[in-house]
């Protein structure tokens, strides 16, 4: 047996990209993707991703280069997911919802070459190139302008302007469709670079190889055990991890991939009933919008709705079953790709009272059959906690998707990525006797408010700056509609030269000056001394509860 070592014939690198090349044979005269009256067929999809790949090669971009988008749902943004890697090129999916400032930390950060822009983006990231330092060389730019791509197919657009090299369907058009797509010389090559969020200081580009890729779409679609061929409509940005790996999952169902700019609950239903949806995900904040809203219809067959980012109110996974979508709850991180820990649900529960059957769904839950273990261990000792549903801990990983670390920060690898072979989340919780992960609390304080993830650190340095702010702590606020929303409790300088003392409005309209708007504090109290500890540090814990009570 010893002597049966890997060869050429078994050891070819895994990746996703395959799955495309799968799809244009098995699915070839299927729909790929529709969006407004525009339809691509598999076969389309991938001539079009390979066009795509090819002229980023023509223009000079190299095996391991970032290469960036700042788009929306559009038709461009799916094929980027194939098109960027399948050059060599590691793709960097970037928030829309970030301002210029934080926009162009990215950007500098990541020495993005290249950046495939929205139109209806493009003056925030012209605005974001601007901030560059002089000496910093600044990446080209692609317009995508969707709206044009059916009448336009030339390179002579007019909505290109000089700061543009070319329009994406300019790409298209340039590119050969019979390109030989570059392969990983390894399954560790570098395939995606995101960023955990926009930080002026230090931001986090998570990286994950081919191989930690395919693990978790493998993984994704066999824990939410999608079919062939679904109807799957985009309510999930696929700026937040890649559409939780079911970018490239769709391809390998032969999914048809509904795609929509913006949305809204009638845009939901509307496209439900009229292309036969079968499933979407989204963050709580998007089962409320469909729950609350007034006009959405029941639906006259079950869809498959997979949640995460925050655990589902009770009340709203009530209202949203009850109109005819079937909830998954599941857990993950930028750092593992996608969802690796899930609420598989027991056939015994189903006799449950509804409030019950809620709680249970809320829950985190088992690990997924992609990750190898999880666990909720005492972070100074390591030691697993009692399986009694109280004892915290803090949640660990280990397995295939597990990020390969933080491009350009050896530190925050070290301190994540422990010599003992786990992963710390940073995310507190506790085990139940049934094996079930429920988490309590984060330890970095991050707060999720309509499945973004927002530093409390980041506000409170925001809010630190106003001269009239002595103090500052920013805790989440439970909201019906977002999830979570920043409350920020701001003490004042006493006898230093302040005339005046800001008002609420004034405070919150100073953050709205220096941050993205889904970052701003929703509400803002004013204590003449926050908690603190005996050693000085304020009681956060005690905050919450304020903020808990006034929700």
């Amino acid at each position: 047996m010893e002597l049966l070592l890997p060869n050429h014939a078994n050891s070819t690198p895994l990746t996703t990209l395959g799955f495309l090349e799968r799809a244009a044979t098995a699915y070839s005269d299927c729909p790929s993707i529709l969006y407004n009256n525009t339809t691509y067929t598999w076969s389309e999809t991938h001539r079009r991703c390979l066009q795509v790949a090819s002229s980023l090669s023509s223009v000079g971009i190299q095996r391991g280069h970032v290469v960036s988008v700042v788009a929306p749902n559009v038709p461009s943004m799916y094929e980027l997911q194939f098109g960027v890697p399948m050059s060599g090129a590691i793709l960097n999916n970037i928030n829309t919802r970030l301002d210029a400032h934080n926009l162009s930390v990215l950007l500098q950060h990541s020495e993005s070459k290249l950046v495939f822009v929205d139109h209806l983006h493009s003056s925030l990231v012209l605005e974001a190139l601007s901030l560059f330092p002089r000496d910093t060389k600044r990446p080209h730019l692609v317009l995508v302008d969707d709206d044009a791509a059916a009448s336009s197919t030339t390179t002579t657009s007019p909505t290109v302007t000089v700061d543009f090299i070319d329009t994406y369907e300019g790409f298209v058009e340039e590119g050969d469709p019979k390109y030989k797509w570059v392969q990983p010389r390894s399954e560790w090559d570098p395939m995606v670079l995101n960023y955990t969020s926009g930080t002026t200081s230090s931001p986090k580009g998570v990286v994950h190889s081919h191989r930690g890729i395919f693990i978790l779409t493998a993984n994704a679609l066999i824990d939410w055990a999608v079919p062939k061929q679904p109807v799957y409509l985009w309510t999930l940005p696929m700026f937040h991890a890649n559409g939780w790996g079911y970018t490239w999952g769709m391809a390998a169902v032969g999914a048809t991939n509904i795609c929509l700019r913006r949305f809204d609950a009638s845009t939901i239903s509307d496209l439900i009933q009229k292309h036969n949806v079968t499933h979407m995900c989204g963050a709580p904040v998007v089962l409320n919008m469909i729950s609350n809203s007034p006009d959405f219809e029941p639906l006259k067959t079950p869809v498959q709705i997979l949640t995460a980012g925050a655990p589902p109110p009770a009340p709203v996974l009530s209202r949203t079953e009850s109109m005819g979508f079937v909830v998954s709850h599941g857990y993950g991180l930028t750092e593992t790709a996608g969802l690796v820990v899930s609420c598989a649900w027991k056939p015994e529960w189903d006799k449950l009272p509804l409030e019950e059957r809620a709680r249970l769904k809320a829950r985190q839950g088992v690990k997924t059959v992609g990750l190898t273990e999880v666990g909720v261990v005492n972070p100074e000792t390591g030691e697993s906690v009692k399986r009694d549903g109280v004892s915290l801990g803090e949640v660990v990983l280990r397995g295939g998707c597990v990020t390969v670390g933080y491009f350009k920060d050896k530190e925050s690898t070290r301190r994540c990525i422990s010599d003992n072979g786990w992963f710390y989340t940073g995310d507190i919780a506790v085990m139940h006797a049934d094996g079930y992960v429920e988490i309590k609390d984060r330890s970095k304080d991050v707060i999720i408010s309509g499945g973004e993830n927002i530093c409390s650190a980041e506000v409170e340095s925001v809010l630190y700056s106003n001269t009239a702010v002595n103090e500052a702590a920013v805790v989440a606020r439970p909201d019906k509609f977002w999830g979570e929303t920043p409350c920020a409790f701001v003490s004042l300088k006493r006898d230093q030269g302040l005339t005046e003392k800001p008002t609420e409005k004034e405070i919150i309209e100073y953050c709205r000056a220096r941050l993205p708007r889904y970052m701003v504090p929703r509400k803002v109290v004013f204590s003449e001394e926050l908690p603190k500890t005996s050693t000085g540090k304020i009681q956060k814990y005690l905050l919450r509860e304020i903020a808990k009570s006034m929700s």
